[in-house]
């Protein structure tokens, strides 16, 4: 596998998820598309959108449901394409969404490996491999929330765990959110941070996940600069971005979580 069948795969899985074409993520132009359901989608995308952009850097492609096609259509064609996933400007796509009933909810920064960086990080602490059943226990704990989701627990299909001593201090772990990527996720207990744990446990996970025939995938908020540092020190470069609306009632409901 090549970085560029590393990228590929993630533009056609994007495709996937907004019912387009994956060379719609190369076009000189944006591009409006019609949102759909597709069983191949990741697991976790709540299908069909109402709007979502995408953007490889390019372009952004936005997927969207047909009553929000004309907003979407002007919008990404009169600011550019970093402008559009930014303020000021997404004011103005967020006053047309609360019109009708939907706000800007999930905005995110997807990394992917690059094959010439990736190579395993160390650290002082033992690392072990796990399947599901070695860390079957381990939902209940709020350490391991990033690693592990206990909504979707049958798509945790491997993990890495760091240990000191038999104490687990750190944990990344797999989730086979569709057949080709699985998304990576990392914790590392407070006190044990700054000790090459994170990078050492995603790194080796990514690997591991190469081996077995998948593309990994890492994602974080563009403002959690720790998380960033992570992906970039353990081999992984920025690929994509996108930006979700939600209905009101479901923003609402998780700023109150």
């Amino acid at each position: 596998m090549t970085n560029a069948d590393i990228l590929r795969v993630s533009m056609s899985q994007s495709a996937i998820d907004a019912n387009c074409k994956p060379e719609d993520f190369l076009l000189a132009e944006s591009k409006v598309v019609r949102s759909a359901a597709h069983p191949d989608a990741r697991k976790y995308l709540d299908l069909p959108f109402f709007c979502s952009l995408v953007s490889y850097g390019t372009n952004i492609v936005a997927s969207v449901h047909p009553d929000f096609a004309e907003p979407a259509e002007a919008y990404i064609h009169k600011y550019s394409v970093e402008h559009c996933f930014e303020t000021p400007n997404l004011h103005v796509l967020n006053d047309d969404l609360q019109q009708r009933g939907m706000r800007i909810c999930e905005m995110a920064e997807y990394f992917l490996p690059d094959l010439e960086a990736l190579q395993p990080c160390s650290t002082p602490f033992e690392l072990r491999l796990l399947t599901p059943e070695d860390f079957a226990g381990l939902y209940q704990e709020p350490s391991w929330t990033n690693a592990l989701c206990e909504k979707r627990k049958h798509l945790d299909v491997l993990a890495i765990g760091a240990y000191d001593g038999e104490r687990l201090v750190g944990l990344a772990g797999c989730s086979a959110d569709c057949e080709t990527m699985w998304q990576i996720g990392v914790d590392v207990l407070p006190e044990y941070r700054r000790n090459g744990i994170a990078s050492a446990l995603t790194s080796r996970l990514a690997l591991e996940t190469l081996e077995r025939g998948k593309v990994p995938f890492y994602c974080a908020a563009w403002s959690n600069l720790r998380s960033v540092r992570n992906a970039i020190r353990s081999g992984f470069r920025p690929a994509w971005v996108e930006m979700t609306a939600k209905s009101v009632e479901k923003v609402a409901e998780l700023n109150r979580q």
